[in-house]
């Protein structure tokens, strides 16, 4: 084969590949999330399935709730994955957001070492048993970062009428850090903690630390899914984001999510629309 043939050829080659890389990334989509989706494995297992049905590459950057919010609303994100309805709803009602589904659902928990120095396992519920805490001056660490466990808990003490934050570094800490950071710290110190039930599943630094309180409806936890609004963000990849919120709220995907387990736990719960 003539020199020439032979670069046309190579040339030839080296274009398709590059045209197959330009395909590969125009499905690639990037999904800001909350921490709590991250730490508990489910998306080493969902995303590979994702792809293989639909094609689409999502990149997930995991943060608090509320930054993957600051961070859609700078349209940093092509699908929001977060859990703090009220801020859910404003991000669409504002016109960041598309619309809104329902995704899954598990519970948040309260923490603590076997000791239970406030003496809290005995309570049925959660406002109550942070009030006892309070009251006691007991150790308590929030994550303090505007996450959607820190919103839920900062709900919950409203129901206690009490200022946590007006005791911020005294027996209340915040350790504006992620889900795990925050638990290692009150395993550190032996306080008190709120989680949600996945990450406290995964979690491999327990010590001594249990489940102190659960099962009060007020700990509820639900997880809703976005599309970011391509009218107000043009670089939104929206046939991409959509064929992947479609397929979490498929009968496919929703069974998906039900059958990923920890040590044979259930950590999550389907309820798409």
């Amino acid at each position: 084969m003539k020199l020439r043939n032979r670069l046309s050829l190579s040339t030839l080659a080296l274009s398709l590949l590059l045209l197959s890389g330009a395909a590969s990334s125009g499905d690639a989509i990037i999904v800001q999330s909350t921490t709590s989706t991250k730490n508990s494995g489910l998306y080493d297992y969902l995303l590979p399935l994702i792809e293989a049905d639909t094609g689409v590459k999502a990149n997930v950057v995991a943060v608090g709730t509320g930054q993957a919010i600051k961070n859609a609303e700078r349209c940093d994100a092509d699908v929001l994955l977060v859990h703090a309805r009220s801020a859910e709803e404003r991000f669409v009602a504002e016109g960041y957001g598309v619309s809104r589904s329902d995704l899954m659902y598990n519970d948040f928990i309260l923490v603590g070492p076997a000791s239970d120095p406030a003496g809290v396992a005995e309570i049925k519920s959660v406002a109550d048993s942070l009030k006892t805490i309070a009251l006691k001056r007991a150790r308590f660490v929030s994550r303090g970062d505007d996450s959607g466990t820190h919103k839920a808990e900062l709900r919950l003490w409203e129901l206690t009428g009490v200022d946590p934050v007006e005791s911020s570094g005294t027996w209340y800490r915040e350790t504006g850090s992620g889900m795990g950071a925050t638990l290692n710290i009150a395993v550190g110190m032996g306080a008190y903690a709120m989680t949600d039930r996945a990450t406290w599943t995964k979690f491999g630094n327990k010590s001594d630390f249990t489940i102190l309180v659960e099962g009060d409806q007020r700990l509820f936890n639900q997880y809703g899914v976005i599309l970011v609004n391509q009218d107000r963000c043009p670089n939104v990849k929206a046939e991409a984001g959509q064929k992947f919120i479609d397929w979490l709220t498929s009968g496919k995907g929703q069974a998906a999510i039900a059958s990923y387990k920890v040590d044979g736990k259930q950590l999550f719960f389907p309820n798409a629309d």
